[in-house]
């Protein structure tokens, strides 16, 4: 009977060949939300590696091809953290449940307002947000700090109230994500820089950090049921987090 026709239509109308003349798709628009790798000039929290890139091979030498090595951490730029960095018993980054980071439909919440150190709170800030957190959508908590990368304040940045962590995890949420260093309060005074993250990723949840100018999404009008945001890490065997480039666009 020899080979079956590419495709049929949904209404069973006329087999058509792939070959054929189709309408050109409207390609979406993508609005990227990570931040650039530029060798020495990342932040990195204290215990962790800087990022550095240099050339191994180099075409301009003779040589095959142009080859870079990289020395980069876990949590090196935008990024996200498996159970695994807070507890040794917790799932890495490989075993992650790519469909909580793929297309996910996600919530934007406007804490743009808030200013260094102050506290995000459930009453004051994210119940407004709370019907449409629920199983499956990430959490996306935009500050607006990201404007404040690779300067001397990056780390004075707002954060989320352990409380309001709990309530986020709560309505099945199980990714959280923000435009800052931590969702934690880090402080040069020490302390327990920990809290939200033995809540997120204690509840086999996953945190997304250093995310750039989620505002992009605020300002172009496709926040809404129809945002979905990508988050994918590299596939690194038994790692606690991995860099991600990370994108959101409308359906």
């Amino acid at each position: 009977m020899g080979d079956p026709p590419p495709y049929t239509t949904v209404n069973g109308d006329e087999e058509k060949d792939s070959h054929s003349a189709d309408p050109i798709p409207i390609r979406t628009k993508i609005i990227d939300l990570t931040h650039s790798l530029i060798s020495s000039h990342i932040p990195a929290c204290s215990g962790h590696p800087s990022y550095t890139a240099h050339r191994s091979m180099s075409l301009s030498k003779g040589e095959f091809a142009n080859v870079h090595t990289l020395l980069i951490g876990t949590h090196t730029g935008t990024h996200v953290d498996a159970p695994y960095h807070f507890f040794e018993d917790g799932i890495t980054v490989d075993e992650l449940d790519l469909n909580l980071l793929t297309a996910a439909p996600a919530v934007v919440v406007d804490l743009r307002n808030k200013v260094a150190h102050e506290r995000i709170t459930w009453e004051g800030d994210l119940r407004r947000y709370e019907e449409r957190m629920k199983e499956g959508v990430v959490v996306l908590l935009c500050t607006g700090w990201s404007k404040n990368w690779c300067k001397p304040n990056y780390s004075d940045h707002p954060f989320l109230d352990p409380g309001a962590a709990e309530k986020i995890m709560e309505r099945g949420v199980k990714a959280i994500g923000i435009d800052a260093m931590s969702p934690d309060e880090v402080t040069e005074e020490g302390g327990d820089c920990g809290k939200v993250h033995r809540t997120v990723l204690g509840n086999s949840g996953i945190i997304i950090e250093n995310l750039n100018d989620l505002g992009r999404i605020l300002e172009s009008g496709i926040e809404g049921e129809g945002l979905r945001v990508s988050v994918l890490p590299l596939r690194l065997d038994k790692c606690d987090g991995s860099p991600v480039r990370a994108v959101a666009w409308a359906v």
